[in-house]
């Protein structure tokens, strides 16, 4: 074979190889899209609790576990240092 016909025949296998990855990818997407469709005919849509007015919890656990986090990094970086 010459160089010009192993060429060619590369080219060929490339254009197949891109065109089978392509129809198959927009195979996957309509059929991804015609489940979700499908999908969303049978499940019903979730219905939306409504939210108290009361007001929200402090947040004293939340500041405990920052304190706690900061003291910590604190500490490692003392004893760490370069």
């Amino acid at each position: 074979m010459s160089d010009s016909q192993l060429v060619q025949e590369g080219l060929s296998l490339m254009a197949f190889g891109m065109g089978f990855v392509f129809v198959f990818l927009t195979l996957l997407v309509f059929a991804t899209t015609g489940m979700s469709r499908l999908v969303m005919r049978f499940v019903p849509t979730p219905v939306k609790e409504e939210t108290s007015r009361q007001a929200p919890p402090p947040a004293r656990a939340e500041d405990d576990v920052m304190a706690a986090i900061s003291v910590a990094v604190h500490r490692y970086r003392q004893r760490h240092r370069r």
